[in-house]
């Protein structure tokens, strides 16, 4: 913002010209009045004084102080008593008014002509900006305040920030990572997945989000056949879909994705093994092996993301990637269920080949995650926070999901709920004629925010009786109310307490 004295900037918005058929003080006038209603001046900056003002535009001081005035008696400006002039905040509190266009500007663009990648037009991501004022907020994939490590999230801040760590971080690494955080992911995270990798099989991400779409812009282009789960993960249909990709549903039942109808001619094979997205089963024992006989049998890629398997389950799963002995499943792992979702740090397992190609595409992307928030993280995995918050968070969501599910059964006995041991969310099947965008929308106002679980699919029309119910984010004492709430909002009268 200019300041008071930055004449030079000031000068540049209130031009006049000689050659006006207008005077010098309309013209200043008008000048004002064009920047205060563009909001090219904000109602906490003084606008210079007259004095200041006329010797850079060359005109009188008087003109410039009439003009002031005028501004000031129809209430554009405001006089303060020895701080000067400032834009009226009553102005400022309307709606800007459209840029007119001059004759000689022509057409507007037409930018949706000229994008090249359909992004606007994929399914929109389920928003819920104002989830942590909710008084049930079910959502899924927020984390919960009173369980992050505040503490000792801030310490290891306070350690990146010291002179040697600086020293460490500060320089452009280029297409590198931080050497600390690639040695605790392969020491301290994929082993409990059952992976073990080199150095140069580990690429670090802004997320798994980020990891997927490096991939997709790497690997698949226009007609690149990819089988994926369905119902299924819809941000990452939308990375394929965005880079060409030609996406084969395939069915999912109470085993996971059912490999018998992945299709031999698709290239690649995107699955949520672990905890499948969204129902949360997990692949079975006897379609892993199938998947992974069929994938070398058809020189097929599988892509695993490590979805929602970062916390410890009762009966644990090792990854896809534990039992890959022909290199064909890349690993897309991520931290924002355990840290912060607003972290963005994930990372990527592959053959050191695919991880110097993905480092040479991310070179052009954005040159490598921020290494200051790199060396935080390794620094709290090294010291163990990141273990005692998984086992804190494990047991938190452990409790909360038996609640949740008790009080589904409870007041919502007709709706059928996936029966799996982990996550952090339930998947329900309401009744039939269930619209689980309008309850969405009833249970809102009673303070519940759900998820509607159409956007999971990729058929016509959309199924409509399902939606997600997150736990990561909503106290243990507000499941049950929530779920008598939301009863209510589904047209059920609540039980007695």
């Amino acid at each position: 913002m200019p300041q008071r004295n930055d004449a030079a900037i000031w000068s540049g918005l209130f031009r006049i010209s000689a050659d006006s058929g207008q005077t010098l003080q309309a013209q200043i006038r008008q000048a004002i009045v064009a920047a205060i209603l563009d909001r090219q001046i904000a109602a906490s900056m003084p606008l210079p004084s007259c004095r200041i003002l006329a010797e850079k535009l060359g005109v009188a001081r008087g003109t410039v102080v009439l003009a002031f005035q005028q501004l000031v008696d129809q209430g554009f400006l405001v006089a303060r008593e020895r701080r000067g002039h400032f834009v009226n905040p009553e102005v400022l509190a309307t709606p800007a008014k459209p840029h007119a266009k001059s004759p000689d500007q022509g057409s507007e663009v037409d930018w949706k002509a000229l994008r090249q990648y359909a992004a606007s037009d994929m399914p929109r991501p389920a928003k819920h900006e104002n989830w942590i004022k909710a008084s049930y907020p079910f959502v899924y994939g927020q984390f919960d305040p009173a369980l992050f490590p505040t503490a000792e999230w801030r310490e290891c801040n306070r350690m990146a920030l010291a002179v040697l760590e600086i020293r460490n971080w500060a320089a452009d690494m280029v297409d590198r990572d931080d050497p600390l955080l690639i040695e605790q992911i392969q020491a301290r995270l994929l082993p409990r997945r059952g992976i073990f990798a080199n150095p140069d099989e580990i690429i670090v991400t802004l997320g798994a989000q980020n990891a997927l779409y490096m991939l997709a812009t790497l690997l698949m282009t226009r007609g690149t056949k990819v089988a994926m789960e369905d119902p299924g993960y819809p941000d990452a249909r939308s990375i394929f879909r965005l880079a060409g990709a030609d996406i084969r549903p395939v069915p999912v039942d109470r085993n996971g994705l059912v490999t018998s109808f992945i299709p031999d001619d698709a290239r690649f094979i995107f699955t949520t093994p672990s905890h499948h997205c969204p129902t949360m089963v997990p692949l079975s024992t006897e379609r892993r092996q199938d998947l992974l006989a069929r994938a070398t049998r058809n020189d097929q890629i599988i892509i695993e993301d490590g979805y929602d398997s970062q916390l410890v389950d009762a009966a644990p799963q090792q990854a896809l990637k534990s039992s890959d002995r022909a290199g064909r499943v890349i690993y897309v792992g991520s931290m924002s269920k355990t840290l912060a979702p607003g972290l963005r740090m994930g990372y990527i397992v592959a053959p050191a080949e695919l991880v110097a190609e993905l480092r040479a595409l991310r070179r052009f992307m954005l040159r490598h995650p921020p290494a200051n928030n790199q060396r935080a993280v390794a620094l709290f995995l090294s010291l163990g926070h990141h273990e005692a918050l998984v086992r804190r968070l494990s047991t938190a969501f452990e409790e909360r999901r038996k609640r949740l599910a008790h009080a589904i059964s409870a007041f919502l006995p007709e709706w059928r709920s996936t029966a799996t041991s982990g996550g952090t969310s339930l998947w329900l099947e309401g009744p039939r004629g269930t619209d689980a965008r309008r309850l969405a929308e009833s249970a809102a106002s009673r303070g519940v925010i759900i998820e509607p679980g159409d956007r999971f699919f990729d058929q016509s029309p959309l199924p409509q009786q399902y939606l997600r119910l997150g736990i990561s984010s909503i106290a243990l004492q507000h499941i049950e109310p929530g779920i008598r709430e939301l009863a209510t909002a589904a047209g059920r009268r609540p039980a007695a307490a």
